[in-house]
């Protein structure tokens, strides 16, 4: 019986999210349908483009790389009770510290170069989401908008000093800031077409993990979470672990911008502004705001972004349509968590009740 009492919650986090997409797969082919496609064509080459070959398949992990970072922006505030969608502001502003320390340490040795520019990425990350934690507590503003508009404005501020007091004055068709050097860009991992960033995201996402679920840090932004009121009765600084979450998700963001920087870009330019902040919140609601789980979602994702070229060259369809795809699942997966603990099926039944029989 108490195994069954621990199987049956792990089993229901697990089956909800499938279930809602398999949903929402199936709504999208009605989608297709309706444009005129074949949903099994679509969905032959959906698989095809994001994990049908050796090739395919490292192109979904490099997708996937910043989508752990940034889901994780997503699903650590989550523990304290706060919806944090500002990850692409965050990104942003991590890529374009990053490239400014870059710069700033061209010259020294790659590996100081390196670490520089993922420590001031990743805390120049921090900062900015856990300002929308400061505001939630010492000023009762809400955090899912004051992270979306503190989002528009770091993208607006990446843009103002790429465009202007940091521009490269060789960057002419692409404004970028001076490039940081080939000699400091990360490299792939060992016989992969796949850098660190990767490594780097999943090693986050596992310490974070077990950090949430097997320590003290876990358990008391699960009782912030759950009730401020009483965590602060019990002892807590309920303001602590507010801002303290929001800036964890921030340097989770950070971090992913910086990587976009040393491993992709090699400067900060508009191209780091390519959705993945907005992408890891489909990611971190699928996974049910569970680190472990943002790993294999994020790579899910990132297969499915990568074959929407796939389905522009074979089916003339705009790559586009895999957006819609995303839409669909983070509606349906919404709208899903109001099955969370509701389902018979996953409630264990007690000898006594299955003895005797309760009235209806």
């Amino acid at each position: 019986m108490k195994l069954m009492q621990r199987f049956l919650p792990v089993a229901e986090s697990i089956a909800i999210p499938v279930m809602a997409l398999l949903v929402a797969m199936l709504l999208f082919a009605g989608f297709v349908m309706a444009v005129g496609q074949s949903p099994v064509e679509v969905y032959s080459l959906l698989y095809q483009g994001g994990f049908g070959s050796a090739f395919s398949l490292q192109n979904s992990l490099l997708r996937a790389a910043p989508l752990i970072l940034t889901g994780l922006a997503v699903a650590i505030p989550a523990q304290a009770g706060m919806v944090i969608i500002g990850g692409e502001g965050a990104l942003a502003l991590g890529a374009l510290a990053a490239a400014v320390a870059g710069a700033s340490l061209n010259g020294a040795s790659p590996h100081l170069v390196q670490t520089g520019m993922l420590a001031v990425g990743a805390l120049c990350g921090g900062v900015w989401i856990g300002l929308s934690g400061w505001l939630r507590h010492y000023r009762g503003v809400n955090e899912t908008i004051s992270s979306l508009l503190l989002s528009y404005i770091g993208i607006a501020l990446l843009n103002f000093f790429v465009e202007g007091p940091l521009k490269d004055p060789a960057s002419l068709n692409k404004p970028s800031t001076a490039p940081i050097g080939d000699a400091n860009m990360i490299g792939n991992l060992p016989g992969m077409d796949v850098h660190y960033g990767l490594l780097f995201g999943v090693i986050c996402a596992l310490i974070t993990w077990v950090i949430l679920k097997f320590t003290t840090i876990g358990f008391a932004l699960r009782t912030v979470g759950g009730n401020p009121r009483a965590a602060q009765m019990a002892g807590l600084k309920v303001g602590y672990w507010i801002v303290g979450a929001a800036f964890a998700g921030g340097l989770a963001a950070g971090l992913a911008g910086a990587i976009e920087v040393a491993a992709v870009q090699g400067s900060a330019n508009a191209s780091v502004v390519a959705g993945y902040g907005y992408a890891g919140i489909l990611v971190a609601f699928i996974a049910r705001q569970n680190p472990f789980a943002v790993i294999p979602v994020a790579i899910l994702i990132g297969g499915i972004n990568a074959a929407g070229g796939m389905l522009q060259r074979r089916l003339d369809m705009p790559d586009a349509s895999v957006m819609v795809l995303q839409g669909i699942i983070f509606v349906v997966i919404i709208a899903s968590e109001t099955l969370n603990g509701r389902l018979r099926i996953f409630k264990p039944v007690s000898p006594i009740s299955a003895v005797i029989p309760t009235k209806p």
